[in-house]
């Protein structure tokens, strides 16, 4: 799933809490646009990950008419050593999340709607008969709003990755987070080559475009980087975001290190060379950033 946070708070820095660097630094969002929704949020109390995650890239995307929502609850059966999201025991599912999730988005009039859940390993089929049900309100309600799915692995299973395959959104996405070396400290009960065959799986059963995140900063090298983009390369990704982790809490895994501009943007030119359709690749990048342009 996909995790933003406030970029405006100090991080800790092997074990201090330190200032961020300048390229850290957002502007609040502004504009008519941004403006107009965030009304709509607030009028009709509507729950997008943008304003529940203080994402860093609100405004610009709100003003390019895409926003993020979360389905499934806010409690994950799942406890990563990034994430901000609580875990524990979640709720019950609520059935008629798929037509308030649709209506939302026909509220504020999105063009390019990007839907997340928490994990929900507490279920047989993972969530996915919801999200199946979700994409299928939200073409009902939306038919010209374009979709991507940021889904949990399932748990590698393959009935499951199914009822997303059938509903075929645009874009289907899953974040490999980091590399191969750090998975089990930074994803806990995630496997990196289970994410892999994910996307390789979703890649051959026909999705037009794949796409998987990486968040760099948390003592990975840039060797670690490179073979992970490769290994991604090699099931037929077709687009890579690579942002700056920041640490949620101190009860969450510490920053190592920041990472340049000059990196990012050096991350980007090698992957475009590698033959990734679009590459994303900067501190404030995060999954579902400029994710209009990647149906293209």
């Amino acid at each position: 799933m996909e995790t933003v946070l406030d970029t405006a708070r100090p991080v800790a820095q092997n074990g201090l809490l330190t200032q961020k660097p300048k390229w850290l630094r957002v502007k609040l969002p502004t504009g008519q646009k941004y403006t107009e929704l965030r009304g709509l949020v607030d009028k009709y109390k509507l729950n997008t990950i943008c304003t529940s995650g203080s994402c860093p890239n609100m405004g610009e995307c709100w003003g390019e008419g895409t926003a993020t929502f979360m389905i499934l609850g806010n409690t994950c059966t799942r406890s990563c050593g990034f994430c901000g999201v609580k875990t524990g025991r979640p709720e019950t599912v609520e059935w008629d999340e798929p037509e308030k999730v649709a209506r939302s988005i026909k509220i504020m009039n999105i063009k390019h709607a990007v839907i997340t859940s928490v994990d929900r390993d507490d279920l047989k089929d993972g969530g996915s008969i919801i999200w199946g049900e979700t994409v299928k309100a939200i073409r009902r309600m939306n038919p010209t709003t374009t979709l991507e799915t940021l889904i949990p692995d399932f748990q590698g299973m393959t009935r499951n990755i199914d009822r997303i395959v059938d509903v075929h959104p645009e874009v289907v996405s899953h974040n490999m987070e980091t590399v191969k070396r750090l998975t089990r400290e930074v994803r806990i009960q995630a496997k990196y080559e289970r994410s892999l065959e994910v996307l390789r799986y979703l890649k051959a059963s026909g999705i037009n475009r794949t796409k998987s995140g990486i968040m760099l900063g948390l003592g990975e090298t840039e060797a670690e980087v490179l073979q992970t983009m490769e290994d991604l390369r090699n099931v037929n990704l077709d687009v890579l975001t690579i942002g700056q982790y920041l640490q949620p809490s101190k009860r969450h895994l510490p920053v190592k290190e920041f990472i340049t501009p000059d990196q990012f943007k050096k991350y980007e030119t090698i992957g475009l060379e590698m033959g990734f359709r679009h590459v994303e690749s900067g501190a404030l990048v995060r999954s579902s950033y400029k994710a209009q342009k990647h149906i293209l």
